[in-house]
């Protein structure tokens, strides 16, 4: 017989707040400024801080609900929610860019509308990344210059039909075959006419542009030279049938298949070096990443110091006048503007609280890693997300999230958070190293070579077990990998 029985069971769930929270801490910079952005235009209780005065003074307040503000875990946020609507609190209300003045010079905090500090050669503080916008684009100088020719309709269209097909390298990847195919014109496209029109392309602008190949793109750029330039002549043979042997250095067999010296080879082969493989890199972009450092490190008598980077503290507050006029409403507690109001209050709280986890994390990384901002990368120390956890006593889900999408300023360049917890690797003496510390030796090691006889991944191999670095030849071959340096014959010199 069915019947009907009651249990009594226990379970853990997340409060809207705690999810809120969550969900703010694993944002990137630019993505909690989005979020940010977005609340501000939908809550009407938001509103942007932009009394810099106000909000020194509000830095130091003490909030008065109950609530510790300085308490960094996310895991204490499953608080009790506050019942009803809690009196205005400007401490835990406001959301604010404190510490500024405390920069120093070389970190002007100005990274919202820069990607790096540098400036260009001539001294004069302008952004590269801004003038790298301000230039126009590839397709927008190729479609500039094709209106300079005097055109009929057909040929115009087919000619853009190509230009829209390179690639920002200035490459065309696609066969033409496949092109003709993709493209709806009456009569039918030919070959022969997207040959010709290709043929337009590469002489509108830069050479080398419209390449079909590497060795098309080489061999464009030493057609338009003069036709005196030294070694011209054996530059192109290169570039046309021989650029695999120039890339192992096989000078001997150069010199064999092309019926030259030893020394019209090695200007020939100073002039391909010369040569753009990229001609299409030197255009404007229409759209770049940048990276946003959440947290700045700098040295202060003797002491490296973490700050939050003010540039990513959207200033943000309950808007006084509206929850107070909502307050003294009728009925306040049951309209639909209280969870809204609720909400405001838990995006500056939860916003805060994401700024103290995350200076809290990157002031525990400075701490284990403090060789490494003295040292470089060779002093980096293996260490795992569970070392920061048991010290800071989060958990280790919390660390990952307060690691991820997250960048440090610091003197010697902009890290992102896990950089700085490179994994483990063994040492003859049974001690330890950090697989990033090894990468450094290797860099060290290359340099180091001799460049008519470079070093091989065995002998690099050899050369750590020497200093009591035990790693495999492969594991040698993927640190180099990593680190973009090609193998031993592709770094031998002639």
């Amino acid at each position: 017989m069915p019947s009907i029985e009651l249990r009594t069971r226990q379970s853990l769930a997340l409060t809207p707040r705690l999810q809120q929270s969550v969900r703010l801490l694993q944002l990137s910079a630019l993505e909690f400024q989005q979020e940010l952005r977005t609340a501000l235009d939908t809550n009407p209780f938001l509103e942007y801080d932009s009394s810099e005065a106000e909000d020194v003074a509000l830095a130091g307040t003490t909030p008065t609900d109950g609530e510790d503000a300085n308490a960094p875990a996310v895991d204490t946020l499953a608080a009790a929610e506050p019942d009803g609507l809690p009196a205005e609190n400007s401490g835990s209300d406001t959301l604010e860019s404190a510490g500024q003045d405390d920069m120093p010079a070389d970190f002007s905090g100005d990274y919202g509308s820069r990607s790096s500090a540098r400036q260009n050669g001539d001294g004069d503080g302008s952004d590269p990344a801004d003038w790298a916008r301000s230039q126009p684009t590839l397709r927008e100088q190729l479609h500039d210059a094709l209106r300079l020719y005097r055109l009929d309709d057909r040929d115009r269209a087919v000619a853009r039909f190509i230009i829209e097909a390179l690639d920002e390298d200035g490459y065309m990847r696609q066969s033409l075959a496949d092109l003709a195919d993709s493209v709806d014109l009456e009569p039918t496209l030919t070959e022969e006419e997207l040959l010709v029109a290709l043929r337009l392309v590469q002489s509108l602008d830069r050479p080398g542009l419209g390449a079909r190949s590497l060795s098309e793109c080489l061999a464009l750029q030493i057609n338009a030279l003069p036709a005196d330039t030294p070694g011209r002549d054996v530059a192109r043979q290169i570039a046309e049938h021989h650029l695999e042997r120039l890339a192992r250095r096989e000078q001997a067999e150069l010199q064999k298949q092309i019926g030259c010296s030893a020394e019209e080879l090695r200007v020939a082969c100073a002039l391909v070096r010369k040569l753009d493989p990229k001609p299409g890199n030197c255009y404007g972009r229409a759209e770049d990443n940048y990276v946003v450092p959440d947290v700045i490190v700098r040295q202060a008598r003797n002491k490296w110091v973490v700050s939050i980077n003010p540039a990513v503290q959207p200033r943000a507050r309950i808007h006084r006048m509206y929850a107070q006029l909502f307050a003294q409403s009728a009925g306040a507690s049951r309209s639909p503007l209280a969870q809204q109001l609720q909400e405001a209050r838990w995006l500056i709280r939860n916003a805060q609280q994401r700024f103290d986890t995350i200076q809290r994390v990157a002031e525990c990384i400075v701490a284990h890693q403090k060789a490494f901002f003295q040292y470089g990368e060779i002093a980096l120390k293996p260490m795992v997300l569970r070392d920061v956890a048991d010290e800071l006593g989060l958990h280790e889900s919390t660390i990952s999230r307060a690691t991820g999408n997250k960048y440090m300023a610091t003197p010697r360049g902009i890290f992102e958070f896990k950089h700085f917890f490179p994994r483990e690797l063994g040492t003859e003496s049974g001690g330890t190293c950090s697989a990033a510390a090894v990468r450094a030796l290797l860099k060290e090691m290359i340099a180091a070579e001799n460049a008519r006889d470079p070093l091989s991944d065995v002998t690099l191999a050899k050369m750590l077990a020497d200093q009591g670095v035990l790693v495999a030849r492969r594991t040698v071959a993927k640190y180099r990998h990593l680190m973009k340096v090609p193998p031993a014959e592709l770094r031998r010199q002639l």
